[in-house]
């Protein structure tokens, strides 16, 4: 697998994006959606990364927004249904955290969706040390919303001899 700057313009990037925005609206009411449309993954405070196979498949997505300060927030962790369950989300959580500490941040969030939809992906977050918190950035508290942090310890050291 090979996660790389992912490219908004490709078909298969197009519909996997659909499909996460009409699976977010079909779960929650407009107000607890905040998934980030194509315009907002274009934003320059978004990095956007695909994940793909060895012969160019995708298997799915995530993006990191810079928040200032040494945050950051996930947004857009999707995999596709069929890589499901290979460890395609692990993998992309582990590529994004290692951007947030090449960029210096202390700390990233996300939110998620409190129903039993995101489950999976809530024991994902935790797995790799998120905790549950409060609203955080321009967030509100909302009883379908689930927010979560980690708090980031630098990078070690490589010591070469």
């Amino acid at each position: 697998m090979r996660i790389e700057p992912g490219n908004l313009d490709t078909q298969d990037v197009a519909a996997l994006l659909r499909e996460h925005l009409q699976d977010m609206y079909a779960t929650s009411p407009p107000e607890s959606v905040h998934a980030l449309t194509d315009e907002g993954l274009r934003g320059a405070d978004v990095t956007f990364f695909t994940a793909r196979d060895d012969d160019g498949a995708l298997l799915g997505c995530g993006a990191i927004k810079r928040l200032g300060e040494g945050a950051a927030e996930l947004k857009t962790m999707r995999t596709v249904t069929a890589a499901r369950g290979r460890g395609v989300g692990s993998a992309m959580l582990a590529h994004l955290l290692g951007v947030a500490r090449e960029r210096g941040c202390t700390s990233v969030h996300l939110e998620t969706g409190s129903m039993d939809y995101f489950a999976s992906a809530r024991r994902l977050y935790a797995r790799h040390g998120f905790l549950e918190t409060g609203p955080f950035g321009d967030y509100a508290p909302d009883p379908l919303s689930t927010f979560m942090t980690l708090q980031l310890r630098p990078a070690p050291e490589v010591t070469r001899s």
